[in-house]
């Protein structure tokens, strides 16, 4: 982790972290090859979905816990799979109930299975009533600006706005509303989905993201353990990008070495 990154943490929910890269645990061939992955991001933040991965529930089926210890890492258990407020809410308290009472869950809520955009309705219905149940709610949601400042202002820890969709790899289509969310948050603010390369990743940062959230750009990518890596450096960078404040872009060149007050 550079220098950079530790005099510039990240915070969530009071805790502090000093990666801005959160990673998924899914779609990758087996569990070795996630461990390896995730090692090789640098994340200490990893999602798990509580409906398609086995942390105990299943006694006799591999347990991702056994690779990726919480004593290593913060779980983050996640919604993925639920179309309706009701049905994220029982996962999000089984997810509390397998894990000891942990309280920390992002939280998804699709509205159609062909694109996996959010619903917006049912996800400020469930965020409502995880935040009264004392959950800390980090939210998956559109890149709509007042959709974030609403999540932010029902209790939601962090809010996640899709950079294109779930699993697309398009990378960040709308720089201007993610743009407009990060000016008006008080909460971190992470692309959640739609990430494809490192590039991608860069970009969100240098737009002024606390982070970025991504599973598929590198569980499907040919070599996901190098991907991982390359991840890693581009957050890095981009954060350091938009900490140092780019140059003003301009419509012609201006020479590097200024002729005022040469010798000739």
């Amino acid at each position: 982790m550079s220098e950079t990154s530790h005099h510039d943490p990240l915070i969530i929910a009071g805790v502090t972290y000093h990666s801005r890269l959160l990673v998924g645990t899914g779609k990758y061939k087996d569990l070795e090859q996630t461990r390896q992955a995730v090692k090789a991001s640098g994340a200490q933040i990893i999602t798990v979905a509580i409906r398609r991965t086995n942390i105990g529930q299943n006694p006799d089926e591999p347990n991702l816990l056994d690779v990726l210890p919480p004593k290593d890492y913060t779980l983050l258990p996640n919604t993925a799979g639920c179309y309706s407020a009701e049905d994220a809410v029982r996962t999000c308290r089984l997810a509390r109930e397998l894990l000891d009472g942990h309280d920390l869950v992002k939280l998804e809520v699709l509205g159609d299975e062909k694109t996996l955009y959010p619903d917006v309705v049912q996800t400020l219905h469930a965020a409502e009533t995880l935040v009264k149940d004392g959950f800390k709610v980090m939210v998956y949601t559109s890149d709509d600006p007042l959709l974030a400042k609403r999540l932010e202002e029902i209790g939601c820890v962090a809010v996640m706005p899709l950079a294109a969709p779930i699993g697309s790899g398009l990378g960040i289509q709308n720089r201007y509303n993610i743009l407009e969310i990060v000016e008006n948050a008080k909460v971190p603010i992470l692309v959640d989905a739609g990430v494809g390369t490192a590039s991608d990743s860069a970009i969100a940062m240098e737009l002024g993201c606390d982070g970025v959230l991504m599973n598929t750009a590198i569980a499907a990518a040919r070599d996901p353990i190098l991907m991982a890596s390359a991840m890693r450096k581009a957050i890095e960078a981009g954060r350091e990008a938009f900490l140092a404040g780019r140059m003003p872009k301009k419509r012609y060149a201006s020479a590097s070495s200024p002729l005022d007050g040469t010798f000739f």
